[in-house]
């Protein structure tokens, strides 16, 4: 499916495969794709004036912020970037390495445009490096002098005649995968070097640290070394050199940059940490630093990176915390306003916890079943269990720290740790977990406050 072909309520109904309930963050995140695809089909005048609807997503841990913004990132093939607003308070009052987050987009989608491109030549990396394999099994086999066409392959006279072109498709067919053939790979002669500007020195002076260190690394010398392997294993070797030489970084870079600049999203996760509800002294000074040095990044300017300029005008910013110490109106009030979108997620009750369990494409007791079923063990889990699983899970997070769902993860790996460990002696190819079984190995741990801190 495109993301032309997206729209809000077909973009929902993919979320709910993953998130259990949060129907108005769903729909909200949902709207902000479809919009950016609206504005795409503008003219670029009107486009350079539609400014994304940024959203803050409020809500306690685990009820599924990250993984609505993780989604929608590959709904819409989009560079996705997650970085904790928190971080930038350790760099020191001024937050100076907030830009960081969009040269890191950027990176990504560089990553992620290369691969693509060097996808859509796969088959023709993948021949080129069959070519020198057969280059160099002609040559090992003293056939120095065959010239390098689809000339006849120079063999003893009792065996047959075989034309290159034929020996390459045999490699590609996997006919030669157990021969041993010895190819030269180069290998740099230092490790890559990491170059900082001095601390608290502008950006242009980060950026130039960067680009010398990369400099650096590509002037030093780099060793070539022969390396005996299988002709299987050669081929992937050299497939991936030949689809390095053959993809066009300048237009991955310009592909990239238009990517960042118009489907680029950055998640702000802990937002609400940066948010400093007692006025601007003590540690609030660096807090109120690190939003005012948010700000121009999310009302639009221009990054200097490795690859180039990178405006932020477009890219959406999708912020989340939980707002436990503090409200979104503690924000600076500029900032409060480039967030025009707010909603709030609900906290989970033990009814949701047997959706999670049950429903998601990639719920924990399908990863469990999958990661047994490895040890030829069929764990199954009747639904008395899952609701006492649900239950225990919603208690604990009521008598300590709300975690959400990720308390599923500590409790079910509890239960199943002694299975998982004595899987591969188990003789029994199926085991059934029942609601009595989750009271025998969980039941003290809930009961003793002091125990279930620790273990739970």
């Amino acid at each position: 499916m495109t993301t032309k072909s997206q729209t809000p309520k077909e973009i929902v109904e993919v979320l709910n495969k993953y998130i259990v309930g949060q129907v108005e963050a769903k729909k909200a995140v949902a709207v902000a794709l479809r919009n950016r695809w609206r504005r795409l089909q503008l003219s670029l005048e009107l486009q350079e004036d539609i400014i994304p609807k940024n959203i803050i997503m409020m809500g306690p841990t685990g009820v599924g912020k990250t993984e609505i913004a993780r989604r929608l990132a590959k709904l819409a093939n989009a560079p996705f970037f997650k970085v904790e607003a928190s971080k930038f308070t350790e760099v020191g009052y001024v937050g100076r390495d907030v830009e960081s987050m969009i040269r890191d987009l950027m990176e990504i989608a560089v990553t992620m445009v290369k691969k693509e491109k060097q996808e859509e030549i796969q088959e023709q990396a993948k021949r080129a490096a069959a070519a020198k394999v057969a280059n160099l099994l002609r040559k090992e086999n003293n056939d120095d002098d065959t010239p390098p066409s689809d000339s006849f392959y120079v063999v003893p006279e009792d065996k047959p005649r075989k034309t290159r072109k034929k020996l390459v498709d045999e490699i590609l067919d996997g006919k030669h995968d157990d021969k041993d053939v010895t190819i030269t790979i180069e290998i740099q002669a230092m490790p890559m070097m990491n170059i900082m500007g001095p601390q608290g020195a502008d950006n242009m002076m980060d950026e130039m640290g960067l680009n010398i260190g990369e400099m650096i690394g590509n002037m030093l010398p780099k060793n070539k070394k022969n390396k005996t392997m299988k002709v299987k294993d050669a081929l992937n070797v050299l497939t991936k050199e030949e689809s390095n030489k053959m993809v066009d970084m300048e237009s991955v870079k310009k592909e990239a940059r238009y990517r960042v600049e118009n489907n680029g999203i950055i998640f702000l996760d802990e937002i609400d940490k940066i948010a400093s509800a007692g006025g601007g002294h003590g540690p609030n000074v660096s807090r109120d630093g690190v939003q005012r040095d948010i700000l121009p990044i999310v009302e639009g300017s221009t990054v200097n990176t490795k690859y180039g300029m990178v405006k932020t005008d477009h890219i959406l910013f999708i912020a989340a915390g939980a707002f436990h110490m503090s409200k979104p109106s503690d924000l600076i009030p500029e900032l409060q306003g480039r967030f025009p979108i707010r909603v709030e997620l609900n906290s989970l009750n033990s009814e949701d916890f047997v959706k999670i369990l049950k429903e998601p494409k990639n719920s924990l007791i399908k990863q469990y079943t999958a990661m047994l079923k490895t040890e030829n063990i069929n764990l199954r889990f009747t639904d008395g269990a899952i609701k006492e699983v649900s239950s225990i899970a919603f208690k604990v997070n009521t008598k300590m720290e709300n975690i959400g769902a990720r308390r599923l993860h500590t409790i079910l790996e509890k239960l199943l740790e002694d299975l998982s460990f004595n899987a591969p002696e188990l003789k029994d190819d199926e085991v059934v977990i029942d609601a009595k079984y989750v009271k025998k190995y969980l039941n003290d741990i809930v009961e003793d406050q002091d125990l279930s801190k620790y273990v739970l």
